[in-house]
């Protein structure tokens, strides 16, 4: 049998942390050490996992396979953990119990898994492992740490809603170095006398251009089915605000990626729109933003660039 390609699918690496709660399982870790946390997860090996911050994300988009051929997936997830093989076993069970289609997994037994990511294809990793996480972006790796609890998943909804940061997430961080030296009005100079010239691509670019790879598959389904309902909804959510927006959207224009909707907030409360947009997942950079968003939305810490320099 020929070897698994994983080089035209969006591949994404996930932490049992990330895609369950496992929070109790972690006080036990925390408080009586890891022969007790062994012992707890084989006695509750049988006990599926309750849904963790990415688990609506992480269902929705492997929902999306539906859209090719069934021995041929758009999209793969594979578990990568700290987790050795037998204490991984209960997160295998729930992933069966809650019929996600995942079947690869990395365990590692206490170390980093982060390392795998390029030999996987991977253009995303997701922990609530902070230190993985930090060491894989450190990497130079695109890897984002979950903030806050689980999302209140409504089956009934076939939508998969993602929404960005801009600056330090989708793009590099140059910007915001000006904005940390020079303040507002040196950024929106800077910003607006290089409207013309792309940024550089920051650590999910390419995530976002595995998700488009999908939605261009969706308008090819709506050419033969004029009656399927786009699934696939992106948008950026930005402290940008005119004039600078306009390097934003030509960026993505050149780099040949597009989103559904863009929020140019110039410092408006980003939660207060993400409660309403109501985004499966959403990335940013600041962890100040992500304390008010991480409240009612699935949110992850992308820890790149400057404002996350020590």
């Amino acid at each position: 049998m020929p070897p698994y390609d994983l080089a035209n699918r969006l591949v994404v690496g996930v932490a049992s942390s990330a895609l369950f709660d496992l929070s109790e399982s972690d006080a036990v870790f925390r408080e009586q050490g890891e022969e007790a946390y062994r012992a707890h997860q084989e006695e509750h090996v049988d006990d599926t996992l309750p849904p963790g911050v990415a688990f609506a994300f992480i269902r929705r988009l492997l929902s999306l396979n539906d859209l090719g051929e069934p021995d041929d997936p758009l999209v793969e997830v594979i578990i990568l953990s700290r987790n050795d093989p037998d204490t991984g076993l209960r997160v295998m069970r729930s992933i069966q119990a809650h019929e996600l289609p995942v079947t690869r997994a990395v365990f590692m037994q206490g170390r980093s898994p982060h390392a795998f990511m390029t030999a996987l294809n991977m253009s995303l990793f997701l922990s609530a492992n902070g230190d993985d996480v930090r060491a894989a972006v450190a990497a130079g790796l695109p890897a984002g740490h979950v903030l806050g609890s689980s999302y209140a998943d409504d089956p009934d909804d076939p939508e998969l809603r993602i929404a960005f940061d801009f600056d330090g997430v989708l793009a590099g961080d140059a910007a915001e170095r000006v904005y940390q030296s020079g303040g507002l009005a040196e950024f929106r100079a800077h910003e607006t006398l290089n409207a013309a010239t792309p940024h550089d691509p920051g650590p999910l670019r390419d995530f976002l251009a595995g998700v488009n790879r999908i939605q261009r598959r969706e308008e090819g389904r709506r050419r033969t089915d004029p009656g399927y309902p786009s699934r696939v909804h992106v948008s950026i959510v930005t402290a940008r605000a005119a004039p600078a927006h306009e390097r934003a959207v030509r960026s993505l224009k050149q780099w040949g990626l597009t989103v559904n909707g863009a929020f140019f907030l110039g410092g408006i409360d980003k939660g207060a729109v993400l409660k309403v947009l109501r985004p499966h997942i959403f990335f940013d950079d600041q962890v100040t933003h992500l304390r008010s968003t991480s409240r009612t939305t699935p949110s992850v810490h992308v820890p790149f660039g400057a404002i996350n320099e020590p």
